[in-house]
């Protein structure tokens, strides 16, 4: 980050198209003196509920005919469809990983696979291998150019939803591969104990160094740390693997050096680079750098329309479905937000980071004048859009970006630049904005998005026997269950392919307009 102690002047003025829909635009200087908010934000900036909003009197007002009614019984899906929910597509491309591999690992075990005993630390790495590129940013990348450029619009809808699904889930194989790694290098340690007559004791240390730093790496990312301590997943996850890496290169260079018939040490370069596992380390080497490469520490521009939002401004537009990962520092955590931008034609591109933890917190109190962010971005699931004709998009949330959630007063809270965004985008038709102040309580999402489906035509052919809806769902866990449960429910049995974003999109799903609408 610059070092630079001058206190920084408000940002370039917004021209008239990013200005949105009012006639100013108030950017915040970064002077904590007389910007930043107080450090005490309980006290002086969000409202106490007990104390100050008790005297608070909501205004009367009608009540939408899409209103939840309170004590209205709930739709309560069968223990199949929860399991089918619960089994998705994650899990299932981690069972075939992880099968195949205990499968070859049990031939090796009793002895019939003499092969794969001998190249226990092979087998390891190439798991590896396959774990870190289905993760690669410029790999994931590459997967949906290919799937939007060759089966868009007239591949079978059940084939592009599976396409989408698979793309959405490339974690199971993640998963399912790193586990099976492990499983491979500790067999190979173990090999290399029982052979210890002929080994070398170095061989020893370093395997079990290795061993124990991918166990530390793979527990770091079990989903109860990375759902609860973040911070703690993305360092130990990053900083555990990076040391992971340089044990594993120690480990399968000594090991094809050393020949423990004569248990002498032969540095043989022409040797080494005969060996499979140095060329599986190698690529593993590749894919862990590649994405760092494009990483840069790029100006941004901060806009405070409230104290619970925080609107960054990037220069240069991007396209539709793309996410950002940006930080404080160029190693530490990286947080994701999904991109706003008008097109890749347009000047700036946006990210709305509401205040949840430290880091969103900071971008209110102390916004700084640079960032650290990869220029590739990396794609996110809403870029499988043009596979289709005609869909539904829901979101809740900031983190869905500018659909403005259930918010009350969403001009005032993201302000008026991506107000300003949706309004000139979206005709007013294609819109649903919800405030629960003024409409009277949260929304019934599911009868919104049925009489949707059928007003707005979404693809799905054969609506009689087996209903379809291409629905994207981007909300927390607990509605994205409620609507995928209630949606099955419903006849929308897409709504168990994908969950990603809910709000309705433009003319076309596949359109390249990026500006948000939709039901929030």
């Amino acid at each position: 980050m610059s070092s630079d102690p001058s206190p920084r002047g408000a940002a370039p003025a917004y021209d008239d198209a990013e200005k949105g829909v009012s006639d100013s635009v108030v950017v915040y200087p970064v002077d904590k003196k007389a910007s930043a908010f107080p450090v005490d934000e309980k006290n002086a900036v969000f409202v106490n509920e007990k104390k100050d909003g008790a005297p608070f009197q909501a205004p009367q007002v009608k009540r939408d005919p899409y209103a939840l009614v309170k004590g209205a019984p709930k739709h309560e899906a069968s223990k199949w469809t929860v399991f089918l929910l619960w089994y998705n597509m994650y899990r299932k491309l981690f069972t075939i990983a992880f099968t195949v591999n205990i499968i070859m690992f049990g031939f090796a075990v009793s002895g019939h696979w003499h092969y794969a005993t001998m190249y226990a630390g092979a087998f390891a790495v190439a798991n590896f291998n396959t774990a870190l590129l289905v993760r690669n940013e410029i790999f994931g990348r590459f997967l949906y150019l290919f799937c939007n450029t060759f089966f868009a619009k007239w591949a079978p809808l059940w084939f592009r939803l599976t396409c989408t699904n698979v793309l959405q889930h490339l974690g199971g194989i993640h998963t399912g591969c790193a586990v099976s790694g492990i499983i491979w290098i500790t067999y190979k340690v173990v090999n290399t104990y029982r052979n210890l007559v002929n080994e070398n004791n170095a061989i020893l240390v370093v395997g079990l160094l290795t061993n124990v730093t991918l166990i530390i790496t793979a527990v770091a990312a079990f989903p109860w740390v990375r759902n609860t301590h973040h911070n703690v997943f993305e360092r130990n996850h990053r900083f555990a693997g990076w040391t992971a890496l340089f044990l594993t290169w120690a480990f399968t260079i000594m090991g094809d050096l050393y020949h423990p018939d004569n248990k002498t040490w032969v540095p043989d370069g022409r040797h080494l680079v005969r060996q499979q596992d140095f060329w599986f380390v190698m690529l593993m080497t590749t894919w862990i750098v590649l994405p760092w490469i494009c990483t840069r520490e790029v100006p941004v521009d901060i806009e405070l329309p409230s104290p619970k939002v925080a609107v960054l401004r990037f220069r240069r537009g991007m396209q539709q479905g793309l996410l950002a990962r940006i930080s404080r520092s160029a190693v530490k955590e990286y947080h994701a937000f999904g991109i706003i931008s008008e097109g890749p034609h347009a000047k700036y591109h946006y990210l709305i980071c509401g205040v949840q933890g430290d880091f969103t917190r900071s971008l209110v109190n102390d916004p700084p004048k640079t960032l650290w962010t990869r220029e590739l971005k990396f794609a996110g699931i809403s870029n499988t859009s043009p596979l289709y004709k005609r869909g539904i998009r829901i979101c809740t949330g900031t983190g869905i970006g500018a659909a403005l959630s259930t918010c009350s007063d969403q001009e005032k809270t993201f302000g008026p630049t991506i107000s300003g965004l949706i309004h000139r985008h979206v005709e007013p038709e294609r819109l649903l904005l919800w405030d629960s102040k003024a409409r009277g309580g949260r929304p019934d999402t599911m009868k919104i998005l049925k009489d949707v489906y059928k007003s707005w035509n979404a693809e799905g052919p054969d609506r009689v026997s087996r209903p379809l809806a291409v629905v994207f769902i981007t909300s927390n866990y607990i509605g994205n269950t409620e609507m995928m449960q209630v949606g099955s429910l419903g006849g929308c049995a897409a709504m168990s392919v994908l969950t990603v974003l809910v709000r309705r999109d433009a003319r076309k799903l596949g359109s390249r307009a990026s500006a948000p609408s939709g039901i929030s």
